[in-house]
């Protein structure tokens, strides 16, 4: 299995629930950018049935290479530019990656896999894995399913939605076989600082503000890394080819629950801290540009389908996550310190406007 994008949060539990409870040989082709971390890796680095290869997605040589030395059986694409207040301030980046790379590697696996005999073409997928924010912004009631229309309105959510549309093309134009999902907000050990989660978490640990966009109303629904990661072993294993999957928990909070929940757990942790009660650092802060309100996740048709249902509840998945972060201070104090000090992103302060493709620079 080649899964792209593997030094990253959800890339790397993957590669980590592949090789410690599958029989998945995993190669992980990554670039490495800011958020890319093999320390998230370190538990598995010395695996025999774990091959590391740092290249872009974009770099179709490179991808030629890797897929024609190790011939997988199946693609699990995850690399992706993915915070949503990265991709107000700098779009091009977004547009690079989430879709000149995934045009890339799509061209790169339909060349391979044209280039397998008849048994092995038969057995080959190509998995993209997408996000719930393609579909836009919910009202009160209602969610997403499989069929919902494709509505996005951040940069971000505008790449995905492309690469979406991209990998159902190579399906149905080429026959490329493939499977999309699109999964809620993740949560868990190794998230970028720069995330809500691990950035209240780490915030409140050192004393500092923690802020609520808007009132903290916006509404997400919260799926544990672990619990997605093992769907997309169900979906890449036993899925339908062509079909789309949508993975969530049923874990509806809004932004400022989730800060709140948060808080309530380091109080319960940490007795002795003297930023107790720890809700007493919150501060609401001008809202995100553009800011979708309410996503929720209708997973009926994995769970019915293909047997998935999350193990975690939000509360047991929160408990683990704040735990993780308290053992774990040097992975992410290294991050604060050489890549990411915590700073408010998003504010569409226009920073890039330029995409380089094919060696040509495009304004």
């Amino acid at each position: 299995m080649l899964v792209t994008g593997g030094a990253g949060f959800i890339g790397s539990a993957l590669v980590r629930h592949l090789l410690t409870n599958t029989k998945a040989r995993v190669v992980n082709l990554d670039a490495l950018t800011y958020a890319g971390n093999l320390g998230s890796l370190e538990s598995v680095s010395g695996h025999p049935k774990y091959r590391f290869e740092r290249a872009d997605i974009g770099d179709l040589r490179a991808v030629r290479e890797v897929l024609g030395r190790y011939r997988p059986d199946a693609v699990v694409h995850l690399a992706a530019e993915s915070h949503v207040d990265r991709s107000i301030d700098g779009p091009a980046a977004f547009v690079q990656t989430n879709i000149l790379g995934t045009y890339t590697l799509l061209e790169a696996a339909l060349a391979y896999w044209k280039s397998l005999d008849a048994a092995k073409r038969e057995g080959f997928v190509f998995h993209h894995v997408s996000t719930d924010e393609v579909f836009g912004s919910l009202p009160e009631t209602g969610m997403f399913t499989e069929s919902s229309a494709y509505q996005p309105n951040s940069p971000y959510a505008a790449s995905k939605a492309a690469a979406d549309h991209l990998v159902r093309a190579w399906y149905r134009t080429y026959g490329l076989p493939v499977i999309v999902t699109n999964c809620s907000n993740n949560y868990g050990p190794y998230q970028f600082p720069e995330k809500l989660v691990p950035l209240t978490i780490i915030n409140a640990l050192n004393g500092k503000s923690l802020p609520v966009y808007g009132t903290g109303a916006n509404v997400r629904d919260w799926l544990y890394v672990e619990d997605h990661v093992r769907a997309l072993w169900v979906v890449a294993t036993n899925g339908e080819v062509g079909a789309t999957y949508n993975i969530g928990a049923n874990n509806e909070r809004t932004n400022l629950d989730v800060v709140k929940a948060i808080c309530s757990t380091l109080d319960r942790l940490l007795p002795q801290s003297s930023c107790r009660p720890h809700a007493s650092l919150i501060e609401f802060v001008a809202d995100r540009p553009g800011h979708d309100r309410r996503y929720a996740i209708d997973a009926e048709k994995i769970g019915r389908d293909l047997g998935w249902k999350p193990i975690e509840t939000f509360e047991s998945g929160l408990a683990k996550t704040v735990r993780w972060y308290l053992d774990n201070r040097a992975w992410w104090q290294d991050i604060l310190t050489r890549r990411y000090a915590g700073q408010r992103l998003g504010l569409a302060k226009f920073e890039n406007t330029t995409v380089e493709r094919e060696g040509k620079k495009e304004a």
